[in-house]
């Protein structure tokens, strides 16, 4: 008989996450009840937002409960069914967390279309929640106008990496900043960007002023810290900020603030913090048009795949540490 393994939240870490927060249990499979649906998970989403989940402090959304199985996001399988809404053997999207099985009510659902020309994982990615997150940051916020320079931190991540797409796609010039020769390589010659500057090489003023001779119009902010506080010296009058993430400063038991504050005012910068849930009405548009990029071939993505539900907490360790390149999934099957 199948058994069922979750990966529950032990204790809150102090600073850097440690494979001992968590603790992986086994049980029964659940049966359904009436106007449920059982769901056996494939791929589990690994994503820098599960970090404050984790805290006991105030948040955008309900921390995890020590002895709570671990939030994320899910491409499952319908396995049975008592909703006459899903139907054995239909794939749908959730958030069902770090486990092989999942109980629904179906609200909290999406079915993906049978015959779809869209990977399974792509779900969880570029078609799914960090697709919309750099659509919606990019679009809604950063509002890029053609020929100017829009730079994305974290560029070869799930997110940044479509932001730098979307905005070529638009008619600016586009600069990334990503750790290490490699991701920058990939930014540059895979995605199409013009430049990358490589944050671990050092002088990242000097790189990005380079890149960037006309300054910069649009940042789209993903990692904070001294990153912020050097693009804040490039920023041009009326620059937007999209602030999407502040991954550098998750794991700090002191988070530092910004330096740069005068140039917000100088430069008369809007700077708007955003989470992707808050407003539901663009996903629509903005998965359909992900949706059609990918399946032509005009959205281009990487993914690292850990295998298997017990490589889960080492996984997303090394994604909070910049080990990934492109989407952190967690193949479960």
């Amino acid at each position: 008989m199948a058994k069922n393994l979750q990966w529950v939240l032990e204790s809150r870490p102090k600073g850097w996450v440690r494979e001992d927060n968590f603790r992986l249990v086994e049980g029964e499979v659940p049966r359904p009840g009436p106007g449920q649906v059982l769901v056996r998970n494939l791929y589990l989403s690994l994503d820098p937002y599960m970090r404050g989940r984790m805290d006991d402090a105030k948040s955008y959304s309900a921390k995890v409960e020590l002895g709570q199985v671990m939030v994320g996001g899910t491409v499952g399988e319908v396995v049975e069914s008592n909703n006459p809404s899903f139907k054995p053997g239909e794939k749908v999207v959730g958030y069902l967390g770090w486990q092989l099985y999942a109980l629904s009510d179906g609200r909290d659902l999406n079915r993906i279309a049978e015959g779809a020309p869209i990977p399974l994982s792509a779900y969880l990615g570029p078609v799914g929640m960090p697709g919309v997150t750099a659509w919606v940051g990019l679009f809604e916020i950063g509002n890029p106008r053609p020929g100017e320079t829009v730079v994305v931190s974290a560029a070869s991540g799930a997110v940044g990496s479509v932001v730098g797409q979307l905005a070529k796609r638009m008619g600016c010039r586009v600069v990334g900043i990503a750790g290490g020769r490699e991701k920058c390589d990939y930014v540059v010659k895979e995605l199409g960007f013009d430049a990358c500057a490589d944050y671990k090489a050092g002088e990242l003023h000097a790189q990005l002023k380079a890149a960037c001779p006309a300054g910069i119009d649009v940042y789209f902010e993903n990692v904070g810290g001294e990153i912020l506080d050097t693009v804040l010296r490039l920023v041009n009058t009326f620059a937007r900020v999209p602030l999407c993430g502040l991954i550098s400063q998750y794991n700090e038991t002191d988070p530092r603030g910004m330096k740069m504050m005068g140039s917000l005012l100088v430069n008369r910068v809007r700077l708007q913090g955003f989470i992707v849930s808050d407003n539901m009405a663009p996903w629509p548009k903005a998965l359909r048009e992900l949706g059609q990029m990918v399946a032509r071939g005009q959205l281009k993505y990487r993914e690292s795949v850990a295998e298997g539900i017990k490589s889960a907490p080492r996984a997303f360790i090394g994604m909070l540490k910049g080990e990934n390149l492109g989407k952190q999934l967690v193949k479960l099957t």
